[in-house]
């Protein structure tokens, strides 16, 4: 069995700055005045309760189904208050109108984290993480990172039931499983990474 890593989600305590993970995929950030809140539009079920029990870990109590945020048909909005301990975390993603990492903004387990409970969904030999429909310009600096952090992804489009990065392999796998850490509760069996440590190892 491998040893977990230094880059883990559990190597260390939640902190707000993991919800970057969410604007990785579908998530959004917007300003007002000298706040910020974050927020991601998920089916109903699972990753509702997920998310909202991710963010009483960082001490947020999460605001669900806000009509601002999400078009009830699509979905609900899962997000945060306004708060001004995330106005610099909307800095650092804001070009403009458009949402982009910061220069050399890396990824680790905890962000993962966020990114595999609001967008991640599992399939034998792969596990794919969607990327926000609207956010072309920040799609090369994640795959980026997730290159970085040892789980390289392959883009799909939207033809190909993306867009999103698909994570191919089991070794890959291993380390994407080793980096998330262990499923929220409620989690379907098969929605979360798997390690085969026998395979791939």
């Amino acid at each position: 069995m491998s040893q977990m890593s230094l880059f883990s989600a559990a190597a260390r305590e939640p902190q707000i700055t993991d919800l970057e993970g969410l604007l990785a995929g579908s998530g959004q950030v917007v300003r007002r005045g000298g706040t910020a809140r974050i927020s991601v539009v998920v089916d109903p079920g699972w990753r509702v309760e997920a998310l909202v029990a991710e963010l009483a870990a960082v001490g947020i109590e999460a605001e669900v189904g806000d009509p601002e945020a999400a078009d009830a048909s699509a979905g609900l909005a899962v997000g945060t208050p306004w708060l001004a301990e995330l106005r610099a975390v909307a800095d650092a993603w804001t070009r403009g109108a458009v949402k982009a990492p910061p220069p050399g903004w890396a990824i680790d387990g905890a962000r993962l984290r966020w990114w595999c409970v609001a967008a991640g969904s599992a399939a034998p030999t792969m596990y794919t993480l969607a990327l926000g429909a609207n956010d072309e310009p920040a799609w090369p600096a994640v795959g980026a990172a997730l290159a970085a952090a040892g789980i390289p992804g392959l883009l799909v489009g939207p033809r190909a039931d993306g867009p999103a990065y698909r994570i191919v392999g089991q070794r890959r796998l291993n380390r994407l499983r080793e980096l998330v850490g262990d499923p929220p509760a409620g989690t379907p069996v098969g929605a979360w990474p798997s390690a085969d440590y026998a395979r791939g190892a």
